[in-house]
């Protein structure tokens, strides 16, 4: 066998992977953080986040992930010990927090942090990896199968929504 008849199945895999994580939880957490970016006006602390320099918007960008990353190994507890339900939950919320989190302060700190040369390179190479993840074949395929599944999942609602409103005046 060769190396590339190897790789292939670990690509779909960490493709469907990293597909499934990066569209559950981003088709979440970019609409949350742009809603509240919108309809909660924070100008002092907007204005004060914007005014730190390089390193400490760093420091402010990581305390997200800091806090919430222990919420992992909970859930992972928390579903051992026969509580699915609350792991599921406590890590879907966790998640989705820490994720808004972090996609409004990189939003509103993303320049400064460019400035830092080691942020920078990490930043460039994870551009760059899922540049490359997205152009390969797993990726093109899972990416179908998931919009295969939207438009399934849009028609049926649309039926629901219909029968709905059929029920509704039929009342009437």
């Amino acid at each position: 066998m060769t190396v590339k008849q190897i790789l292939k199945p670990v690509t779909y895999v960490l493709a469907a992977v990293y597909f499934l994580v990066d569209a559950v939880f981003m088709a979440v957490a970019r609409p949350i953080s742009r809603w509240l970016g919108r309809h909660l006006e924070f100008k002092r602390l907007r204005a004060w986040i914007r005014s730190l320099p390089p390193y400490p918007s760093l420091a402010l960008f990581s305390v997200p992930v800091i806090i919430l990353e222990p919420i992992k190994p909970v859930a992972a507890y928390l579903a051992a010990t026969g509580q699915v339900l609350s792991g599921a939950a406590a890590f879907l919320v966790g998640e989705l927090l820490k994720l808004v989190l972090v996609e409004r302060l990189f939003h509103l700190t993303r320049d400064k942090l460019m400035r830092i040369p080691a942020f920078a390179w990490a930043y460039t190479r994870f551009v760059e990896a899922k540049a490359w993840l997205q152009e390969t074949e797993a990726w093109r395929a899972i990416r179908a199968l998931s919009h295969a599944a939207r438009d399934h999942v849009a028609q049926a609602r649309a039926r629901l929504a219909g029968s709905f409103s059929k029920l509704a005046t039929f009342r009437d």
